[in-house]
């Protein structure tokens, strides 16, 4: 029902101002107003806009285009079937308290993403950094119109990713080639080994250094196995909330242990639920500091992964093989460890794995 009030401006003028509201069950569930210098403009107006919400799914259109989208993100939290993992509820939680945050659904067209990114990239941040952002952001894009009726538009999310990988504002992580060699390894075990007989190293990380390597296992994966995880007798162990590009958390897989690997486990103590009771914040300092202390520039924890895949090819194991160890489901992700150096294995006889499966390091 629209209606229309006459009111009288300062300088004498009139204006005209444009009611319309609609009930339902005699309750208004939708007003809005509107000023006009003319009645007719008004009435006009009044006509047109009773017209469109009048029309089925009229007031719902109106509603979703005034969602904003910290409100589709909410919604999407809200909704999704398995928790989120640490850095995409970080991303997440960021979109919602940034500007972007209270911007229309609506009004979110490929130029408002491309400007959001290259605000992004202007904080001094990497493109693939940015890259992250936009990658969690577009998978609010993928379900909020069709699940929800909510007016994100993908094309519109596609074709802004697609000019901001042309201008450089994303990129994907450049793909690291650093291996530890075994020089830097027996410095870094034994710096450890030798805090470990003074008692002042409570995270056994001489141990979880040779079993990273031989396991190939993440640190976060590493911390989280449990003994009942452990199928000694098929020389496999069930790794649990696995990195996966869609499904971190609830994603379990069941991964070969190699004979190296899993003499470093039976050789642990039984003392907690998990076989390396330890956090990664933990192991990541201790890591750090150690090469740092030894002069060993650019290598990081996960590097010991990349050693541990790449070994296993140049021992001549197949794809299936080694993903059974490593637990990758495609040869595109497994590729960027395959930097082989040499044929056999280099680490046969080292004398550190053979002390890490004698004895428990406490």
């Amino acid at each position: 029902m629209g209606s229309i009030v006459e009111r009288k401006r300062k300088d004498g003028s009139t204006s005209y101002l444009a009611k319309v509201s609609v009930m339902k069950d005699k309750v208004i569930v939708h007003s809005e107003a509107k000023t006009f210098d003319r009645r007719p403009a008004a009435a006009a107006w009044i006509k047109a806009r009773e017209k469109e919400l009048s029309e089925p799914g009229g007031i719902e259109r109106l509603n979703a285009s005034s969602i904003t989208l910290e409100k589709a993100i909410e919604k999407y939290e809200a909704t999704a079937r398995k928790p989120f993992g640490k850095t995409k509820v970080q991303v997440l939680n960021s979109l919602k308290a940034w500007p972007i945050g209270q911007e229309a659904c609506i009004a979110l067209d490929s130029q408002k993403l491309v400007e959001f990114g290259q605000w992004l990239l202007d904080g001094d941040r990497e493109p693939s950094t940015v890259g992250n952002y936009i990658s969690h952001l577009a998978s609010v894009f993928a379900v909020a119109k069709p699940a929800w009726g909510i007016p994100l538009d993908m094309e519109a999310m596609e074709g802004a990713r697609a000019v901001m990988t042309r201008l450089g504002i994303i990129a994907r992580p450049k793909e690291r080639t650093r291996r530890p060699t075994i020089d830097e390894a027996s410095k870094i075990v034994e710096h450890f080994d030798r805090r470990a007989m003074h008692r002042s190293m409570p995270t056994p990380m001489a141990t979880i250094v040779v079993f990273a390597i031989f396991s190939t296992r993440r640190q976060e994966e590493i911390v989280r196995i449990r003994w009942t995880d452990l199928d000694e007798e098929g020389s496999r162990v069930l790794v649990r909330d696995m990195k996966h590009p869609g499904e971190k958390i609830g994603n379990d897989q069941w991964c070969n242990l190699v004979p190296e690997a899993l003499e470093i486990i039976k050789a642990q103590p039984r003392t907690a639920d998990e076989i390396f009771p330890y956090t990664t914040d933990a192991i990541t300092a201790a890591f750090t500091r150690a090469c740092q202390f030894l002069g060993i520039e650019d290598l990081h924890f996960h590097d010991l992964r990349h050693e541990g895949i790449s070994r296993l090819f140049e021992m001549g194991w197949n794809i299936p093989q080694v993903a059974a160890v490593s637990g990758h489901r495609s040869w595109s992700s497994l590729r960027r460890y395959t930097h082989m150096r040499q044929t056999g294995d280099k680490w046969a006889g080292w004398p550190w794995l053979a002390k890490m499966t004698a004895q428990t390091l406490l």
